[in-house]
Formats: structure tokens, C-alpha cells, sequence
């Protein structure tokens, strides 16, 4: 027996194939050997001399081995056929793609036999050129010319299957027809490597085969993962020798050639027995990938011995490359309407959830009828929310406890599989999870989801109950019987294919991945929903630290700022009550003290109007239109009036100022104030005061700024002079004031989404920069120029 570690080389199916013990050991891609109905030749691509040939060479060029090894291919195949094999080299596009090159009889062939159909291509930088009869004497039920219209006709059949069941059934049936063979089927791989038959196409005195199913061994790894490879395996004929290339290994690098994709290839003896035992003479077989996984197999059987032409073979691979192509949007069609139901579920219960703010709601029912919310989106027996350290169930669902263990498993599971892992699914939770098996019943299948991102958070749990399957097996599917032979024990294709039942216990219908990713979906809107109420409670947590930073403020006012003048007023007062009740007549002293507490008392009407202002503007909501600023602006200096003619100030504005959506009210409260403070806070003898903004690109806020040639401010004061009542000068220096400027320009701006900053300089002057957006606007408003 050849060891399954390692495979003596060189190798041949012919010698060696009936001595492998496991059909996995087998190097199906280098057999040494091809099928005899045709030739093969391997050569250097550049200087194309026959380095390998099928030992059968002498039936087609009547040449022996010996001649044609180290023979110029020209010499071999007839120099037509060499120079159109030299033209096909040179375009490219041959490295694993058999090409037909073209169809001709070559040197020491007899007259009257039929041509052949000669294809090349390229593997591992070696020219493979395989040799078939035409089969032109035999034609099927199609002719050549007739092979476009079919599969024109075939790919319109496809895409107008409204299910995947019809899918698959026109595969079969247009295959069949195509190539007039037997019986054609869809053969699907199940997530074990197991598979079923899901269609099937026959001659009416043959049985169906549709539904049963087929152990991983039948179709075994190294054969899977070459029909990866490959678009098209004919096998004319299960019983025909087998020829063995000479010499086996390649004499330039002592490596097997590769036979991946040649159509000649020979079959495994395991495979080949396998066909006898099933009484198949003949099988055409077309890989259906989906995303590049082997979701199928096309499988063709033939009861005869028969001719698979290059031209029908190509038709045939075209309809598996179509239906490879065509396979997403037949299980999409298939599922359209079921995605569509379980989104508009989710939809209302996620609507519902999110008027409501919380997630309780997603277990409601929508009405008084039978209509259970969540239990009317994903088909299941029953659901289980896990909020809050608390379950709420709908359906029929394991008791609480059973609940509560059953997601410690699942949080173990995510944490398993790490990377942000949200998502279980299962048809077979008992096998997984052994205390599941008490509740097959309830709970055979899970899926769940974690609703947010930490383990120990909420959980959303689906359940199917225990479905009892029975599955129609062609075969006993654990029987692998063994023989002994020279080389010792080895594996033989099984012999039975009566049906065999088997009842499966303990398994649910297997989740759908339409339903699985509604549930990804769900996940990700109350993710969003989630962190929409965060934001919103982020919010609601920043307008109440500024409330408290108000509050603060107004505290410190009341106990600083208003008391101040309270406290000179009192005392003044009490200075003019003791003269009157000494007797004493109101002297130079008494109209003092008078002068003082009107001036004090006007103090305080000042102050408390900043401060009543001050507070007005967080209440009042803003009302935003088109404004045109360049008119905000001239109001607000008009506002100023009289105090700019006196003053001398020079306003310039070097350009029309733009229109933009905002409060027009506030803003020009806004540049009132600032206008205000850039006249006060000025001494030079040619004041003067620059209005505009900066240029920008559409990407940013648009910044305004109001600038000035006054005393600066120091850069230490960023953030006082935005303070209520924080002045940095004498309470009378510069005109006076309350000193409450600033801070209601600051608020205003931010209730316009914006901020403002400054950027002065002591004696020199200061500009003030401010943004304005408008609420709701991921971008910068859209702006304009004015005139």
C-alpha cells in the first residue's frame, strides 16, 4: 500500500491508482495518465520540442514514442497546426485556459479517418496540446451552428426564474437538451461537503434522483477543490484505458506535469469503479461557483459509451459559467420577498422602539390581532430580548433560567471568535451546547445577536424548535467497505445506491442567510438607535453643565456684582439718614451721598438688565431665513447713531457681505456689540473699524470677522472677556458698562451652531472672528455675495 504521508514519483493512476488507501491521498491534478479516446504532447512553449507524450501516439502520427519525444512539434503535428499553436502563444492568455486552436488531420493519419480538434494551453510554463476526435460523423441532437442560439436562448430561461428550485431545474434541463445525454442534475454541496440532488433531468424510463443526498466521501477534497479550477470535465467514457505519459515526470524539472485543466485527464480508479457500480458508462460535469465558493456541480450521466465534442463541451461550460454568474440573483429573487417582509417588520418595531425610547418596545405586539411584532418578521417559534438584566419573551422560548445560561454560552462564543463578533447561529444547539438538549423542543435552532458592543450587555435571542428530518441517502453513507488487494487494504467506492432513511434528531431548519442578515440589519438599527439616544443624552448632559455654568455665574452675580452697588447705596443712604436725624441740613456732603446712590442705583438697572438679557437668550428659540448681512450690518450701525459721528470712527467694508440663513435679530445683536466695543475700546486719534470675512472653499464654516486699531487685548484673556460681568478695566474707565458685552455675543453665536475667538494685540488693536450655521447642516450653509 502507498503511503499516505507520501506518494512514490513517479506516479501513475494507471499502476498505482487501485492502491491508495483514502480517496483524499489522491493527486488527481498530476495522474501521469490520460483518457486513450485522445493524445496528448507537452512541450517548452518557445522552442517547442515534445518533451512528454501519451504512450498512444503511434495510433494517431503512426509515429512510436521514441520519434516523436525530441521531435520539433512542426515535424509531429504538420507545420498549419505549429504555426497557429505559435500565433496563439504569442497573443496569451493560455496559462490554465484551454483554447481551441483548430481542427485538422496531422501527418501518418489515415484518409479517411474524421479530424481532430486540437487545444492548447499553458501550465506552469509548460505548452500542453491535447488531440480529440471531432465526433462530426456523430453528432448529437444540436448541430454546431446551432450552439448560440441554445445558449442565447439559455441564459433569457435563467435570469426569468422566478425561485432557485426553477434555476436549477432549467440548468438541468438546458444542459440535457444541449448535449443530448442521459440524465443532467444539479448537484449542491451542503456546509458539511455532503450533497443533495436539487434537480434533476432524465430519460422518461429513468427514476428520479431529486432529493437524495450523497456523503462528502463520494465527491472527495482533491476533487473539489480542482473543479475550483476548471470549467468543463468530460469523461466519454468511465471504462476506457487509461495511457500513461512518457516519461512520467517532466525531464527539465523532474516535477509531474500539472493536468488540471486538460480535458484528456485521467480519472481516478476510485471514481471510475464509482461509475460502474451506478452502471454510468459516460459523465460531463460544470462546477457552479458562488463568490468563488463551489456552491454545485452541473453533473451529467450517460448510460453508453459516447463522443463529447469540443464545440458541445464549450456550450455545456458556458451554461455552468452562466449559471455561476446567475446563481447570486436566483437565491436573491428567491428571497426577495421574505427580505422584504422581515425589513418592513423590523422597520415598525424600530420606528415603534424609537418614538417610544426604549427597547422594550421591540417585543410589543403591533395590534390587538395575532400579529406578534418581532415574531412576525424572521420565521421563528419564539424570541428573547435580554434587557437591562431582565428577559422578555415572545413565543414559545426556554424557561429563564435556562435563558440565563444559555447566554453566558453565547457571550463565551463571541468572545471566542473576537474582532467585534455580534452574531450566533446554529440549526443544532444541543450538539453545541449540551443543556440545550433538554429544550429541542423550544430551542433546537439559535439565532442571536449581541445588541450592543460589550459582552455583558443586551442580547436578542431567535428560536426554532426541533424539526425531525429524514433524509433520503443514496446509500447506506457511513457503510465504507474495504478490500485487500496486492498492495494491502484499501477504500472501495460503495455499491449500494438503494435509498437509505435516516431520522436526524435534535436540528431545526437551518437559518437562511436572508434571515441572518435581516438580523445583522436589526442590529445595526438599534446600534444606531442607541447611539442616537446617547447623542441625544450627551446633549441634554451639555446643556445642563452650561445651565449649572449659568447658574453659577448668576450666583456670583447676585452675591458679587449686584451687591456691590447695593452696599453703596446703603451706605449712602445711611449717611443721609444720620444728617437728618441730626437735624442737619442737606449740605455739599448730602448731595454727594444723593449723587451716589442715583448713580449706583442706575448701576444696578444696568446690571440687572444685562443679566435678564443675558438669561433671554438661552429661552428664546431662533428664527432662521436668507439674510442678507450686508443689511444686518447697516442697521446696527445705524443702531449706534449718533455715537459713531461723534467719535470720528471710519468703518470700512472692503467687500458685499454674503447671504446666509440665520436669526436676523440676533446676528445683528451680534455685530452691534462688537461694533459697540471696538468704538469704546479705542484711543487713537484716527479710529477706525474693518467688517468682512475670510475667503473659503466650501468645505468650512464661513468665518466673519470685526476688526479694530484699538487697545488690544492680552492674550491671557481668551477666555475672561467672554465672562458675564468679567471687565478688565476699572468699573469706569472707557465709558463704563456692565461689562455683559461679550458674553451675550458668545451666546448668540453658539445658538448659531458656531464659536468666536479673538486675536489682538496690546495697543494695537483686535479682531473678533465668528462662524454662523445654521441647525441640521452636516456641511457649511450655502452662501452667496450681496450685490
Amino acid at each position: 500500500m502507498i503511503p499516505t504521508t507520501s506518494l512514490p514519483f513517479p506516479y501513475s493512476a494507471k499502476r498505482h491508482g487501485a492502491s491508495l488507501a483514502q480517496c483524499d491521498d489522491e493527486p488527481v491534478s498530476t495522474p501521469g495518465c490520460i483518457q486513450s479516446h485522445g493524445m496528448l504532447l507537452a512541450m517548452d512553449p518557445v522552442a517547442l520540442i515534445v518533451t512528454q507524450v501519451s504512450d498512444n501516439c503511434a495510433q494517431w502520427t503512426a509515429r512510436p514514442v521514441a520519434q516523436v519525444l525530441g521531435a520539433a512539434l512542426a515535424d509531429v503535428l504538420g507545420m498549419a497546426v505549429a504555426q497557429r499553436i505559435a500565433r496563439l502563444i504569442g497573443i496569451g492568455g493560455l496559462e490554465g485556459n484551454p483554447t481551441y486552436a483548430m481542427t485538422e488531420r496531422v501527418p501518418g493519419m489515415p484518409a479517411d479517418t474524421e479530424p481532430l480538434d486540437i487545444s492548447v494551453h499553458l501550465a506552469g510554463g509548460v505548452l500542453i496540446v491535447e488531440l480529440e476526435p471531432t465526433g462530426r460523423d456523430r453528432r448529437g441532437p444540436l448541430s454546431e451552428r446551432d450552439y448560440y442560439s441554445r445558449v442565447k436562448s439559455t441564459m433569457a430561461r435563467l435570469r426569468a426564474s422566478p425561485s432557485l428550485a426553477s434555476f436549477c431545474q432549467a440548468i438541468a434541463e438546458e444542459v440535457r437538451s444541449t448535449t443530448g445525454l442521459d440524465r443532467a442534475m444539479v448537484y449542491r454541496f451542503h456546509a458539511d461537503d455532503s450533497g443533495e440532488i436539487v434537480a434533476d433531468s432524465h430519460r422518461p424510463d429513468l427514476h428520479t434522483w431529486l432529493g437524495l443526498r450523497y456523503p462528502a466521501s463520494d465527491i472527495p477534497k482533491p476533487a473539489r477543490e480542482i473543479f475550483k479550477q476548471i470549467g468543463v470535465r468530460p469523461l466519454p467514457d468511465a471504462r476506457g484505458e487509461l495511457c500513461e505519459l512518457v516519461p512520467l515526470l517532466d525531464p527539465a524539472s523532474g516535477a509531474p506535469l500539472d493536468m488540471t485543466h486538460c480535458a484528456l485527464r485521467g480519472a481516478s480508479a476510485m471514481y471510475t469503479e464509482y461509475l460502474t457500480n451506478m452502471g454510468v458508462a459516460a459523465t460531463l460535469t460544470m462546477p457552479i461557483l458562488r463568490d468563488n465558493v463551489l456552491w454545485g456541480l452541473v453533473v451529467c450521466h450517460h448510460y453508453t459509451p459516447t463522443v463529447m465534442p469540443y464545440h458541445q463541451r464549450a456550450a455545456a461550460e458556458f451554461i455552468g459559467q452562466v449559471a455561476s454568474l446567475e446563481i447570486t440573483g436566483a437565491e436573491t429573487r428567491e428571497h426577495a420577498q421574505y427580505q422584504a417582509r422581515i425589513d418592513a417588520v423590523h422597520h415598525g418595531v424600530m420606528t415603534r422602539a424609537a418614538t417610544r425610547g426604549e427597547l422594550t418596545a421591540l417585543m410589543e405586539a403591533f395590534d390587538a390581532s395575532d400579529r406578534s411584532g418581532l415574531l412576525d418578521g424572521i420565521d421563528a417559534g419564539g424570541i428573547a430580548l435580554r434587557h437591562h438584566d431582565q428577559w422578555l419573551t415572545s413565543g414559545q422560548t426556554p424557561s429563564t433560567l435556562q435563558l440565563q445560561s444559555l447566554a453566558g454560552w453565547v457571550r463565551q462564543q463571541l468572545a471566542r471568535e473576537g474582532n467585534g463578533a455580534q452574531l450566533v447561529v446554529t440549526d443544532a444547539l444541543g450538539s453545541l451546547f449540551a443543556p440545550a438538549a433538554q429544550y429541542a423542543d423550544v430551542a433546537s435552532g439559535l439565532l442571536a445577536i449581541a445588541v450592543s458592543r460589550s459582552l455583558q450587555g443586551d442580547l436578542l435571542f431567535w428560536f426554532r424548535p426541533e424539526q425531525k428530518q429524514v433524509f433520503n441517502w443514496s446509500g447506506n453513507p457511513y457503510d465504507k467497505p474495504t478490500v485487500t488487494g496486492p498492495h494491502g487494504a484499501r477504500l472501495t467506492p460503495r455499491r449500494s445506491f438503494d435509498l437509505w432513511q435516516e431520522e436526524v434528531r435534535g436540528r431545526a431548519m437551518p437559518w437562511k442567510p436572508v434571515e441572518i442578515d435581516g438580523a445583522q440589519k436589526l442590529r445595526q438599527w438599534i446600534a444606531d438607535m442607541v447611539i442616537g439616544r446617547a447623542e441625544q443624552l450627551d446633549k441634554t448632559n451639555s446643556d445642563l453643565v452650561r445651565s449649572n455654568d449659568e447658574l453659577d455665574a448668576f450666583a456670583y452675580v447676585a452675591g458679587h456684582d449686584l451687591k456691590e452697588p447695593l452696599r453703596g447705596i446703603y451706605k449712602n443712604a445711611y449717611q443721609l439718614k444720620e444728617e437728618v436725624d441730626a437735624g442737619r441740613l442737606l449740605g455739599d456732603a448730602g448731595s454727594e451721598h444723593l449723587g451716589t446712590v442715583m448713580r449706583l442705583t442706575l448701576r444696578m438697572d444696568n446690571l440687572l438688565d444685562a443679566l435678564l438679557n443675558y438669561a433671554r437668550i438661552g429661552r428664546i428659540g431662533l428664527d432662521y431665513e436668507e439674510v442678507d448681512l450686508g443689511a444686518v450690518v447697516a442697521e446696527a450701525l445705524e443702531m449706534l447713531g449718533s455715537r459713531l459721528a461723534v467719535s470720528g470712527l471710519e468703518v470700512r467694508i472692503p467687500r458685499p457681505m454674503p447671504i446666509l440663513a440665520c436669526d436676523r435679530i440676533r446676528v445683528r445683536e451680534v455685530f452691534a456689540n462688537l461694533i459697540s466695543n471696538a468704538l469704546k475700546y479705542n484711543d487713537k486719534p484716527a479710529p477706525w473699524l474693518e467688517i468682512g470675512y475670510l475667503d473659503h472653499d466650501g468645505t468650512t464654516p464661513l468665518v466673519f470677522f470685526v476688526r479694530d486699531n484699538g487697545i488690544g487685548i492680552e492674550s491671557r484673556h481668551c477666555d475672561r472677556v467672554f465672562q458675564i460681568f468679567k471687565r478688565l478695566h476699572p468699573r469706569d474707565a472707557y465709558g463704563g458698562g456692565a461689562g455683559a458685552g461679550l458674553a451675550v455675543v458668545r451666546k448668540l453665536v453658539e445658538q448659531h451652531h458656531g464659536r468666536i475667538w479673538f486675536d489682538a494685540e496690546p495697543g494695537v488693536g483686535a479682531t473678533f472672528y465668528f462662524t454662523l450655521k445654521a441647525p441640521g447642516l452636516a456641511a457649511p450653509a450655502q452662501v452667496h455675495a450681496h450685490g
